[in-house]
């Protein structure tokens, strides 16, 4: 059954009315929030999506991938168990809840996952996609943020200009492909395919039609990408490179207590420490959110050696350790990239067909987005925006509003930010704190371990403004031009 829609209709709002919450960006973060929200009477969000449509690394959908945490993880269920935007709810309303149980899948498939957040956005009101959000100002005369967007057609180009004001903003506008500085400029060029491993299916075929074809990265989706052309070249004929700067494949810590470093319990920790310690220590847990799945690891090696059963080896070599120095294109267009080991201090040229960039992601910087506040923001050392422990960018006082920040801050909040299995406790306490109340209580306790020797007292909620919810509806300003985040 869907879930009945709020009872806020844009018809009858006033344009200039603001709203109680505005969200940028619909990612599975932000989406979370907006479920989150839905069954709070009275509150007043709408959520903006540049893009077309949800989608969720539509590029390394592979048929095997599965998500790496558990199916609880869904946008709901870690602060509201019964909530109808459950991943439960999602299989009964498909007919799929009785598959599911005898499947027994504590892990689903990353397009499962993918399909489950497209079913809460077809069902859930208050999101606006084709939405662009151009800039976001604070308006004191008013005590309310100013936020313009621009209104895309079906094919991405500018409809109209819009403006809606809110007392609240959340960013979740999450992160952007990550391409090396040496091979930034051989993206998308003629010639031989570099790609990053976030358009990989669409050059799926492209590349394995590529006489030699090298991965760069040595996390979960170097190894998905680099397994999926292993099994898919003719044994003997492989041709493939896959290298990556980390100093060994390895696999991510998933023991029970180091799962424990993704608990609030932990982030809260992590949030208290002193910034230098911070930033050390987000470098040497790398292993604790970018290292393989042990089982790709293990799919990995039994493919190859399935390929010696007959004896010889496969035509693939595999070297952590590395880092691209520079590239470039040669006469016959393929790459040619100048390669360095790091432990050794040797350096080698190797020429390839195709490149797949298996880098990974950066946040996104919201300088832009947010540049007509930056006077009234407040930054760490290293001119990074401060984020407290409820998740707000530290703003003047004389800004009464809040804006949130999703996915982001990891400098702030440690390995646990992108990590899907916070998402419903980082949205509730989100909740909490915006309205002053707490109409999610969340756990004071969520770990066996002890982070630190000084024990933290129970959280208050925040009881920085009062709860003031008004309906009111976005304003059209005409027709214009079209920019991009």
């Amino acid at each position: 059954m869907t879930p009945a829609p709020t009872p806020h209709d844009p018809r009858t709002r006033h344009p200039e009315a603001p709203r109680d919450l505005v969200g940028i960006g619909v990612g599975p973060f932000n989406l979370s929030l907006a479920a989150l929200a839905h069954p709070l009477t009275g509150l007043d969000t709408v959520f903006y999506e540049q893009r077309p449509a949800f989608g969720w690394h539509p590029g390394l959908l592979l048929d095997d991938a599965t998500v790496q945490v558990p199916f609880l993880a869904d946008l709901v269920t870690l602060a509201d168990p019964a909530s109808p935007w459950s991943f439960l709810n999602y299989l009964k309303a498909r007919d799929r809840l009785f598959p599911f149980y005898f499947a027994e899948r504590f892990h689903v498939r990353r397009a499962e996952y993918d399909a489950y957040c497209r079913w809460v956005c077809a069902n859930l009101p208050g999101l606006r996609f084709g939405h662009q959000v151009d800039a976001v100002r604070w308006n004191p005369r008013r005590d309310v943020f100013e936020v313009d967007f621009t209104r895309l057609d079906a094919d991405g180009e500018a409809e109209a200009l819009g403006r809606t004001y809110t007392r609240n903003v959340v960013l979740g506008i999450g992160g952007e492909p990550h391409v090396p500085g040496p091979l930034r400029p051989l993206v998308g060029r003629p010639g031989a395919p570099v790609v990053h491993a976030a358009d990989y299916l669409g050059h799926r075929a492209a590349l394995l039609a590529a006489g030699h074809v090298t991965v760069i990265g040595t996390g979960q989706s170097g190894a998905e990408i680099f397994l999926d052309l292993l099994r898919h070249r003719p044994a003997g004929r492989e041709r493939l490179h896959w290298l990556g700067r980390s100093e060994a494949f390895a696999p991510m810590e998933y023991s029970k207590l180091g799962l424990e470093h993704f608990t609030p319990d932990y982030a809260r920790y992590f949030h208290a420490l002193a910034e230098p310690v911070r930033d050390a220590l987000v470098p040497a847990q790398w292993q604790l959110h970018k290292g393989i799945d042990a089982g790709t690891i293990a799919a990995v090696h039994d493919e190859l050696y399935r390929r010696t059963l007959h004896g010889g080896w496969p035509d693939a070599v595999l070297t952590p350790g590395v880092r691209v120095r520079t590239a470039g294109r040669t006469a016959t267009r393929q790459v040619e990239l100048h390669l360095e080991h790091v432990q050794q201090g040797t350096r080698s040229r190797l020429t390839t067909d195709a490149v797949v960039l298996a880098t990974g992601y950066r946040e996104r910087p919201p300088d832009r987005l947010l540049a007509a506040l930056d006077p009234y923001l407040r930054r760490d050392s290293r001119e990074r925006p401060c984020v407290d422990e409820e998740f707000r960018l530290v703003l003047d006082p004389a800004v009464t509003g809040s804006v949130y920040v999703q996915n982001a801050g990891l400098y702030a909040h440690g390995v646990g930010t992108p990590d899907l299995g916070l998402a419903a406790w980082r949205s509730a306490s989100i909740l909490n704190s915006l309205t002053g109340e707490e109409p999610y209580p969340l756990p004071d306790r969520t770990a066996f371990t002890t982070f630190g020797l000084r024990q933290r007292q129970p959280r208050v909620p925040s009881t920085r403004r009062p709860k003031a919810l008004t309906p009111s509806a976005d304003g059209i300003r005409g027709r214009s031009r079209s920019e991009g985040f």
